[in-house]
């Protein structure tokens, strides 16, 4: 019988998030994309996204807690991050979503730092943006998120959301 326990030697290990019921996001401050776990969850093989945290804490509503849009690197690595999002329509000028280490500033020893930060005009209608690939170091205790940030006149809804990390082992 085949089996995919190969990958976790020598292989990429992955986290692909994806929420597709609306969260309202406030209008001037980034907000962190929560996502759902188990069956709800895309794929979280190397548990990087769970309920109980790498630090002790438990999650008890991922849809109100922050701490459900956190991936804990399973090692540490070559971390490649993908994102897609969607927002519904809204009075906005500007859209921004970014990806940020420790956003919550948990004590991990990489302080908060925010990357590949992209600033949109709106199109007409709903707005529907991938952010392509972006590399970054990443280590087990210090998690990752993607936030997102509009200028509306009041809150707007992200309708979907994507993001995934991939972590590929990196030479000494």
């Amino acid at each position: 019988m085949a089996t995919d326990s190969h990958v976790n030697a020598g292989g990429v290990l992955v986290c692909s998030l994806k929420r597709d019921t609306p969260q309202v996001v406030a209008a001037g401050e980034y907000t962190i994309v929560r996502f759902p776990f188990g069956a709800a969850e895309s794929y979280d093989r190397w548990r990087m996204h769970q309920v109980q945290q790498p630090d002790g804490y438990t999650i008890s509503s991922w849809d109100t807690d922050e701490r459900s849009g956190l991936i804990w690197p399973a090692r540490g690595g070559w971390g490649e991050l993908h994102a897609m999002v969607q927002w519904e329509s809204g009075d906005y000028q500007e859209l921004r979503d970014q990806y940020v280490r420790d956003p919550l500033s948990l004590g991990s020893p990489t302080p908060v730092d925010t990357t590949a930060t992209e600033h949109r005009p709106p199109s007409i209608g709903m707005q529907c943006w991938v952010k392509g690939s972006h590399g970054i170091f990443v280590r087990p205790d210090t998690p990752l998120a993607l936030r997102v940030r509009h200028d509306a006149s009041g809150p707007v809804a992200v309708v979907l959301a994507e993001f995934k990390l991939v972590i590929h082992e990196a030479a000494g």
